[in-house]
């Protein structure tokens, strides 16, 4: 017991920036990159990170590290090494813009740097690239529940992934980005922030947790006086994934998706906090059968919802509803509504507050618009479904959103897919029918099993259900 604090003591000693619970984790991370040493050389480091990340981040850790190309050292010692991990998981505004510049072989301490935007754009999509192979390598139950059911991660979705984190760090009209520049990009960048924590989290913590793992078990037994206990609640409450629990799926395993991970998880991270743990699958047309009023018969009364379109030009686009949707005139919903495009560009149209416009819904009337719509107004809608199904439309313009650009390939557009999903817990109704009628095909009956089983594409007459009334 003696030695073990004797080595605490030393430990904190030579890294003060460590707080107690980080010494046992960064040094374990050393002493197994460095082989037990106190010195740890650049192809040790490389090949115990290498695996875990992006090729071009490992370049830029090197960078920070071991200095820039010219002037590089040959090993790294330990409060070198615990400055990455504090400056990264949770350092100040200004720590983060000095590992970014070390990182791309820029001086840390000056403030006329000016970094070309491509490099800047790079540097962004290794740690999201990262982030992407993190959370499968760690294979949490969120990522799993996507996962299993067909959902991939694509190497183009990334980059527009990336490149919607980064592209208003350039004052408009300039390629160049200075030292102001990035600290007022990365202060309002909390999806980055949080994808750069959890990288490098990620890196102290992964092999340690996962050499342990097998022991888990037995070490919740034990009285918390060893390492491997102390490592093991690091990775549960450091590495949470961006991406919510899928749930509605289960008895699909192939769905036939037409978004990928990043796309989800982009949407996700906009969300109210309140809706970002789990995705309640509520429709699609390629299950479901391309009707407008089952469309209807399976989203009413389920609380917020996502709703995800892909027009005949492979755009694809939708929006966040904060409110149960209802059938009635008018317009419902709240200023944390927002629409968005994840194809060709991925971006979020957050409101202006300048008209309260965000959702609406109706059918069978005459004299006002029959369908669902998300912003603007008639004939000029930011997003709108027709009733008479496979119609859309998306106006050049829409006040209710800020810097809304039209979503579909034309302002009048040819539906492909449609998805909806309910975020957040659903709401309990005061009388719940447990009507078969009105039961939806994932429900669990075994006629409806069989008929999942049988193709996940095929579509099917929505006659069992309830006509939605006015």
């Amino acid at each position: 017991m003696g030695n073990i604090a004797s080595s605490s003591t030393k430990l904190a000693e030579k890294c003060p920036m460590l707080e107690k619970s980080e010494l046992p984790l960064v040094a374990n991370s050393f002493r197994m990159a460095s082989k037990n040493s106190d010195k740890c050389k650049e192809e040790d480091l490389m090949k115990f990170w290498g695996s875990q990340m992006d090729p071009r981040l490992a370049q830029y850790i090197t960078n920070f590290l071991f200095g820039p190309l010219g002037t590089r050292v040959g090993f790294v010692e330990l409060p070198r090494f615990a400055e990455l991990y504090v400056y990264t998981v949770r350092g100040t505004g200004d720590e983060r813009i000095n590992v970014l510049l070390a990182s791309l072989g820029q001086t840390p301490e000056s403030e006329s740097t000016e970094i070309a935007y491509p490099l800047i754009k790079e540097y962004v999509e290794a740690v999201v690239s990262s982030y992407m192979r993190a959370i499968r390598l760690e294979g949490g139950p969120e990522f799993k529940s996507w996962e299993s059911r067909g959902f991939r991660i694509v190497k183009e979705c990334i980059q527009k992934l990336a490149e919607s984190l980064v592209y208003d760090v350039v004052q408009q009209g300039t390629q160049k980005v200075t030292r102001a520049d990035a600290e007022r990009w990365l202060s309002k960048n909390p999806i980055f922030l949080k994808m750069l924590e959890h990288v490098f989290s990620h890196l102290y913590n992964y092999r340690i947790v996962k050499n342990s793992s097998d022991d888990k078990r037995k070490d919740d037994s034990e009285d918390g006086k060893g390492k491997k206990k102390e490592s093991v609640p690091q990775q549960e409450v450091v590495l949470h994934a961006m991406l919510p629990l899928c749930e509605g799926l289960q008895y699909m395993p192939d769905y036939p998706a037409f978004t990928d991970l990043s796309q989800m998880l982009f949407i996700n991270a906009n969300l109210p906090t309140a809706q970002q743990n789990k995705w309640r699958f509520l429709f699609s047309s390629q299950i479901h059968g391309e009707s407008f009023s089952t469309l209807l018969g399976r989203i009413l009364d389920q609380g917020p919802t996502v709703v995800i379109v892909e027009d005949s030009n492979g755009h694809i686009f939708g929006g966040y509803a904060t409110e149960s949707w209802a059938v009635g005139p008018n317009y419902v919903g709240n200023d944390t509504s927002f629409l968005f495009t994840l194809r060709p560009k991925m971006r979020c149209f957050p409101a202006t507050g300048y008209n309260d416009h965000y959702q609406y819904l109706n059918l069978h009337q005459q004299t006002m618009p029959n369908g669902m719509g998300m912003g603007g107004q008639h004939d000029y809608w930011g997003l709108w479904l027709d009733s008479e199904y496979g119609v859309g439309e998306s106006s050049e313009s829409c006040t209710t959103y800020k810097g809304y650009f039209q979503l579909s390939a034309t302002k009048k557009f040819t539906v492909r897919n449609v998805e909806v999903w309910g975020v957040g817990v659903k709401p309990v109704k005061e009388t719940d029918s447990e009507d078969a009628g009105s039961r939806s095909i994932l429900d669990g009956n075994e006629d409806s099993k069989a008929m999942l089983k049988m193709s996940g594409r095929e579509q099917y007459s929505d006659g069992y259900r309830e006509e939605p009334r006015d």
